[in-house]
């Protein structure tokens, strides 16, 4: 089929990922239409300026059976990023939105016998308990999450389900167990193995790409409960220190959001990575406290962050992704962090009304006991 005739549909496209997802596509020729709720808490002031004017839009919940059929209607890829996201207390919403819109989804196109050829599923690292670790007398394990009663000690270090010692982190594998500590991490758990399991069955290539972190312009500077790099700008250009859960020294893998979209115009175009779950990241490992400072610098706001001996119950101490895997089928992430933050700076800087909407949520998470303290005595 020619490049200029295929059809893709793309859920969230109005958000961080999907929005440049589409611009990617349309690009290269196709033919795009999205679906997107504009979901308030991400899209306070409706549908944003960066919708692609080239692709069809529909605003529309993916959790609307007639609304999805219709987006789906003449579609040949479709790029499922439409998810209820971050560290929210709604456990019924999350569900529904991400397992039960899935799941809707998949039947439709079953039931209505689409011309659906592949469909590219937007997973997480969050379906990681834990990130893998080096054990110095087991070497290479996989641990549990860490345990509340652990963590409200101040004990953030992650230790060997085995003998107990101390870990170092370690690059996570797609064969790490799956389960997932918060409800949006179940959540993605659902959603790619519905969609992996439903391909095998029907027989159409499905592909779960599992994001680590990702940031970039057009992160939500109104969701206040996803995107450390998009909470540090906020509070530092509000003159207010960045929060540190923990001691600020747990480390992520960061991927700037072009090379997130990158890596689904791949997973569309080869059919190495079909039928996988797949880890898409940078492979480096970079410490929340080490990102404050990096957004400080480049924003020349020179405030200091604070851990006041908080912590989430769930959160993984550590998570580098192996991706041995998407690199053997030609990926390979193109900016740098600290490249990639000084463009979501001059992003940020050009939109109005900057608010810090952290505090406020931060005072929900608490109520709802997402957030704990350490106990005192052992901060």
């Amino acid at each position: 089929m020619p490049k200029n005739e295929k059809r893709a549909l793309v859920t969230g496209g109005a958000g961080l990922i999907g929005s440049h997802v589409t611009d990617l596509l349309v690009r290269e020729g196709w033919k795009v239409r999205v679906l997107d709720s504009l979901e308030p808490q991400t899209h306070r002031r409706g549908k944003p300026a960066w919708i692609n004017p080239k692709v069809e839009f529909t605003h529309g919940d993916i959790r609307d059976r007639e609304t999805t059929a219709a987006a789906l209607d003449k579609i040949d890829t479709v790029f499922h990023q439409a998810a209820y996201g971050g560290y929210m207390p709604e456990i019924s919403k999350y569900v529904h939105v991400n397992s039960l819109g899935t799941a809707q989804m998949l039947e439709i196109i079953r039931e209505k016998n689409l011309r659906v050829q592949k469909i590219v599923v937007a997973s997480s690292q969050a379906v990681y308990s834990e990130g893998a670790g080096i054990c110095p007398k087991h070497q290479l394990v996989f641990p549990d999450v860490r345990p509340v009663e652990q963590l409200r000690k101040g004990d953030w270090e992650v230790h060997c389900p085995i003998c107990g010692a101390i870990t170092k982190s370690a690059p996570t594998p797609e064969n790490a167990p799956v389960g997932g500590e918060t409800v949006y991490g179940l959540t993605k758990v659902d959603q790619e193995k519905l969609v992996l399991l439903w391909g095998k069955q029907v027989g159409i290539p499905t592909i779960a790409l599992r994001y680590s972190c990702t940031y970039g312009p057009r992160q939500s500077v109104f969701n206040p409960y996803t995107g450390v790099i998009a909470i540090f700008c906020t509070r530092l250009l509000n003159n207010l220190r960045p929060v540190l859960y923990e001691d600020g020294e747990q480390t992520r893998d960061f991927s700037f959001v072009e090379d997130i979209a990158r890596a689904n115009l791949l997973a569309s175009e080869t059919d190495q990575l079909d039928g996988m779950a797949v880890n898409v990241g940078s492979e480096k490992g970079v410490s929340i406290r080490k990102v404050a400072e990096i957004v400080s610098s480049a924003l020349k706001i020179d405030i200091e962050p604070e851990a006041r001996g908080e912590f989430r119950p769930g959160e993984m101490r550590h998570l580098t992704s192996d991706t041995k895997k998407i690199r053997s089928a030609g990926y390979k992430p193109q900016v740098e962090l600290e490249e990639g933050i000084q463009r979501y700076i001059d992003w940020i800087r050009s939109q109005s009304d900057i608010r810090d909407y952290f505090s406020e949520a931060e005072q929900i998470l608490k109520s709802k006991g997402i957030v704990h303290r350490v106990e005192v005595g052992n901060a």
